[in-house]
């Protein structure tokens, strides 16, 4: 590895919500940035921040660190090692940081496949969606040569609130698995706890005002309030998706021999919900799935409350 410093020729791969509002912070701290994505027009708003579009992965070859965010597992193998992959040309990147939800078989086959390029690769899912970039908050979570991360450092820690270093291989993706199965956890258990209050008479609002103020609210619980009080499922973060996540980490929780019960249970509600047509939902309409099956009807409260977020960083 030869890059050092801190003024590396970027490169990013995927300009989907999150990619987009990632490499615009990059280029917003004064990085020089190269870009692809599939569809050219979700990247080409990034050229008015002085990004380089790009028509494919190969063109990123030349640059020394390269970031992909795509939709999957043969997403990613197809823009680092596919025909016209960023691995495809006479030139590699030094570093490849990959931020993609993979399965553990595709990681492992992905960092093969990078390390006989002779690039090192760092796997660095993250935690958040754009409203939490835009805030400043994201938290990222990476695994890999730690020579490579000290080097990806400066520009991971554009992205958020903090980067956490867990290992020299793939440790970060499990973790993320791990970090997303308690999502799902912990939405389901807000969601109960939320419909005993209003049954009891209570409005949805003044309980997660209580609970947001007390030793049990977290950024997350006061983050999803507003939908939960407005019953507004935009999509932050699927029911397909969690979907997904769910079934990797608990794959890895029977070859690992750690009985995740809770986890099962919820994602058997997961599985309920998709069926009944809450797929491309935010999953916090988990919410209306608890209603349904405690037998009530509910409707939005129409008040006007924070999500704690606000805008920063």
């Amino acid at each position: 590895m030869t890059v050092s410093g801190q003024s590396q020729r970027l490169g990013w791969i995927g300009t989907g919500r999150m990619g987009y509002a990632l490499a615009e912070r990059l280029l917003k701290a004064g990085h020089d940035v190269g870009v692809y994505n599939r569809t050219r027009a979700k990247a080409e708003p990034l050229a008015d921040l002085g990004a380089t579009v790009v028509d494919s992965p190969r063109e990123l070859g030349d640059r020394d660190i390269v970031f992909t965010m795509v939709a999957g597992p043969a997403d990613v193998m197809e823009v680092t090692a596919g025909d016209d992959g960023v691995l495809s040309g006479t030139e590699s990147p030094s570093i490849l940081v990959d931020s993609t939800t993979i399965d553990p078989p595709t990681s492992r086959r992905l960092r093969e496949t990078v390390a006989g390029a002779g690039t090192a690769i760092l796997a660095a899912p993250v935690s958040g969606n754009p409203k939490v970039v835009k805030s400043g908050k994201l938290t990222v979570v990476v695994s890999g040569p730690r020579e490579a991360y000290d080097v990806a450092l400066p520009y991971l820690e554009t992205f958020g609130r903090k980067v956490t270093y867990v290992g020299p291989v793939d440790e970060a993706r499990l973790v993320k698995l791990c970090h997303n199965l308690h999502l799902g956890v912990v939405t389901q258990s807000l969601a109960e706890v939320t419909m005993l209050a209003e049954a009891s008479g209570v409005n949805r609002a003044d309980f997660l005002e209580f609970l947001n103020d007390s030793v049990m609210g977290s950024t997350f619980t006061k983050y999803k309030t507003p939908a939960f009080v407005n019953l507004d499922w935009t999509p932050t973060f699927t029911w397909h998706l969690l979907r997904k996540d769910f079934e990797l980490g608990l794959a890895e929780g029977r070859e690992l021999d750690v009985p995740l019960p809770t986890a099962a249970a919820v994602h058997q509600m997961v599985l309920e919900g998709i069926g009944r047509g809450y797929g491309d939902q935010d999953f916090g309409a988990l919410l209306e799935l608890e209603a349904g099956a405690a037998g009530r009807t509910i409707v939005s409260e129409n008040r006007d409350v924070t999500d704690g977020l606000g805008e920063g960083g």
